[in-house]
């Protein structure tokens, strides 16, 4: 028996997932800058552009679900076995 996994940990998903979300975001600063005032786009641009940033950071650094379920087992092991010595 083969274990698959969480999809989250698979990199089709994950990818198609950052990309659907980029994308999304970008259209909604092309929106956003079309229907905002002049005096006001920056701000806009910025925040958003920002979101876009942080999610493509996150992407690049935050480990997967099945990386954080490991590291959580992993402590909860250490914890046990230290409070038993």
């Amino acid at each position: 028996m083969t274990d698959l996994g969480l999809a989250e940990g698979r990199w089709l998903w994950r990818r198609l997932y950052v990309f659907t979300a980029s994308g999304a975001l970008w259209w909604l600063l092309a929106r956003a800058i079309g229907r905002t005032a002049p005096a006001d786009l920056p701000r806009v641009a910025e925040g958003l552009m920002g979101l876009i940033a942080l999610m493509l950071v996150l992407y690049l650094v935050a480990p997967t679900a099945q990386q954080m379920v490991a590291m959580l087992a992993n402590l909860r092991l250490r914890l046990a076995a230290g409070g038993r010595a």
